[in-house]
Formats: C-alpha cells, structure tokens, sequence
C-alpha cells in the first residue's frame, strides 16, 4: 500500500500514514493533540495549514 508523509510542525513529528488516511484519525493514534469538534471538517476547529503536497491532496469530503 501506498504511504505519505505527514509532519506536525509544532511537535516536531514526522510520521508515515497509509494514503487517503485522515489526518485526525492519524493525529489520534500518535497523540499529537490536534483539537476537534464534529470530526467531519464542518465546524473548523481542528483548520491547519497544508504547507507542502497540497496538490497530492484530494478534496474535502463527507467520509
């Protein structure tokens, strides 16, 4: 399976996530504590900033 890699910035972590993985389920599962609401994307709590692959992304959707 193909991987991607996704670093947070402010804690300093790199880490290797299964393609189409989201990216609060993996934020989840290393504990990197990135704050949520509705966990679909709705109420914007959990905004970041794509500095590098934005165009490897697909777009926003309701999984």
């Amino acid at each position: 399976m193909a991987r991607a890699k996704l670093t947070f910035k402010d804690i300093n972590l790199t880490v290797n996530a299964p393609v189409g993985a989201r990216v609060i389920d993996i934020s989840e599962k290393v504990g990197t504590g990135i704050i949520y609401g509705c966990r679909e994307g709705d109420c914007g709590t959990c905004m970041m900033q794509v500095e590098e692959g934005w165009n490897n992304l697909t777009e926003p959707s309701v999984v």
